[in-house]
């Protein structure tokens, strides 16, 4: 019986390093993306999956805001593609 424990141990030692090496990093980055993702708002600039960098005008829904490349060219892209917020915007005061 030891002697299969221990013929076992170098896998065992494999998959544990690979946890912390690989796999653990890897949900830090996933959980730090997710919560960049969920605090964007009106205003902020942030680069996008292909590149392209923008403002924030709208928050659509959960899923999808609209980015003001340029004066007067707005896309809507979705919220996931969204790579890096540069600049955190100053909060837009509602009109009522």
């Amino acid at each position: 019986m030891d002697s299969s424990i221990i013929q076992f141990m170098p896998i065992i030692f494999i998959f544990v390093v690979m946890y912390f090496l690989v796999i653990r990093p890897q949900q830090k980055k996933a959980k730090t993306h997710r919560a960049m993702i969920s605090n964007i708002r009106r205003g902020d600039t942030v680069v996008t999956g292909g590149g392209l960098i923008g403002k924030i005008s709208k928050v659509n829904d959960d899923n999808e805001v609209t980015v003001e490349l340029a004066e007067g060219i707005k896309v809507r892209i979705v919220r996931a593609m969204i790579s890096e917020v540069r600049v955190k915007g100053e909060p837009v005061a509602d009109k009522k």
